[in-house]
């Protein structure tokens, strides 16, 4: 247990060591940020539109309860407004990285590349055309959208048992939205490897406490305002170190000595 819970806050702390990373080159950091803006406008306007009609939604999916006494109509229909809102936040982040992976694709392979260069490179690279990557990349993406999706559904339902539902939602969603993001943000670094959504599905699996911390940190940061867009570059570095982490590769900066004297360097 206690091995377990210091690979969570190791992997959580990998975050921060990624934003150390794109600190350094400030450039990355607003190519990083370009295409997190651009998915942001889109997805605040879907969730300005969710607040509007809030009270209709609320009232659809609580039809059930219209015979029912004014004051426990209002108040399920209270509960399954928040529902709706934390499921929507949880797919809202979810997607939201998806979504910007899949927009800033070169940009986000650029600075995967680089941290995983400081470190140590990769020796067992494959090459594979863009075409092909970005196909890989959509299919994996649409697949972890409809996971999110699909566990959506119970999370709702969980949310409109009152006042038990919320904590427990809260806390599920955190754990679910937090492993999904760290499947996500590690496609570039696996692909990198010539490694699929399956492949990193397994290998995290077996560091599993590791993932987590790293996930949930970043999901946590994502649900701060404008978080996603400032922290996306740092997510995607801390990604690639934790994808080396959880494949036995070096996570410590080779000196500007050692890096010239690798093979292929000198």
């Amino acid at each position: 247990m206690g091995a377990a819970f210091r690979d969570f806050f190791t992997g959580a702390g990998l975050l921060g060591r990624g934003l150390g990373q794109v600190l350094r080159r400030p450039g990355l950091l607003g190519l990083g940020m370009l295409p997190a803006l651009i998915s942001a406008v889109v997805y605040a306007a879907a969730l300005i539109t969710l607040i509007v009609y809030i009270d209709d939604l609320s009232a659809a999916v609580t039809w059930f309860a219209d015979d029912w006494a004014t004051g426990w109509r209002d108040a399920i229909q209270i509960f399954a407004g928040l529902a709706l809102l934390g499921v929507s936040g949880l797919l809202t982040v979810l997607t939201f990285t998806a979504v910007t992976l899949l927009i800033g694709d070169p940009f986000y392979e650029k600075i995967s590349g680089l941290v995983e260069e400081r470190f140590g490179g990769v020796p067992d690279a494959v090459e594979t055309e863009w075409y092909r990557s970005l196909g890989r990349s959509l299919v994996d993406s649409l697949r972890l959208i409809g996971l999110s999706i699909l566990l959506g559904v119970p999370l709702f339902l969980i949310g409109l048992i009152p006042v038990v539902g919320q904590v427990l939602g809260i806390v599920l969603g955190g754990a679910v939205g937090g492993w999904l993001l760290a499947v996500e943000l590690t496609g570039v670094p696996f692909q990198r490897r010539g490694k699929r959504l399956r492949d990193r599905r397994a290998v995290l699996k077996a560091r599993r406490p590791l993932a987590l911390g790293f996930g949930v940190a970043v999901f946590l940061c994502f649900l701060i305002p404008l978080g996603a867009v400032l922290l996306m570059p740092a997510a995607v570095a801390g990604a690639a170190l934790l994808s080396r982490a959880v494949l036995g590769l070096p996570v410590e900066a080779l000196t500007t000595h050692a890096a010239a004297q690798r093979p292929g360097q000198g």
